[in-house]
């Protein structure tokens, strides 16, 4: 069992600049971070994996189902005041980013909600801005934010979608993990991503196992 610090997600203030997010410093203790970091696979190649197609150890896993789980839907719902009661969960685990990753964007409008959680510990690079997510006043400028995410040590970032919920990074290359959690919809394009992940899942899963 994976233990995060749900009374911090809870204690956060929501922030509205440049629009309503939290971000939750150490939601993974230092201790879990290590057991998951233990636990998660070598992924060189950029792109999103859906966690059923990846081999993880225990600490991981358990992660994983805590990311899913009542404890922290409940805690999004109660923080941005929003009914997530019957929207299905999207949960991807990137690696590694490469060159063509961090471009200014919104996230699709079929994900009611992104959660990013970063598991990597403290390095030059981050220091130097290089990798740490920016939470955008619009679509043109990269150095135009408001936020600065770190992607360090069990922060957790959360916000709800919107047309205007700009976001990007620096350019990075090299190991970054990253969970994406999103609530999605239940519209023709949700269940179209939704369908898309499942089978990415299985292709992946059976390309491992070949």
């Amino acid at each position: 069992m994976i233990e995060l610090d749900f009374p911090k997600l809870a204690a956060t203030a929501v922030a509205g600049e440049p629009f309503a997010h939290v971000v939750v410093p150490g939601f993974v203790p230092p201790a879990a971070l290590d057991a998951v970091l233990a636990d998660l696979p070598a992924l060189g190649k950029r792109g999103s994996f859906p966690v059923d197609a990846v081999k993880l150890g225990p600490n991981a896993r358990a992660l994983m189902a805590a990311m899913e789980g009542a404890e922290l839907r409940s805690a999004i719902e109660g923080l941005f005041g929003l009914d997530l009661v019957g929207s299905p969960t999207m949960v991807t685990l990137r690696g590694w980013t490469g060159e063509r990753d961090g471009r200014i964007h919104c996230d699709s409008l079929a994900k009611r909600v992104t959660l990013l959680l970063y598991l990597n510990r403290q390095t030059d690079a981050w220091a130097r801005q290089e990798g740490c997510l920016r939470l955008l006043r619009g679509p043109d400028d990269l150095e135009d934010f408001a936020v600065e995410v770190p992607p360090v040590n069990g922060t957790l970032l959360a916000f709800p979608n919107g047309p205007t919920t700009w976001h990007g990074h620096r350019r990075f290359v090299g190991q970054r993990y990253s969970v994406q959690l999103n609530y999605m919809t239940t519209d023709d394009k949700a269940r179209s991503e939704l369908r898309r992940h499942r089978i990415s899942a299985l292709v992946k899963r059976l390309t491992r196992a070949a």
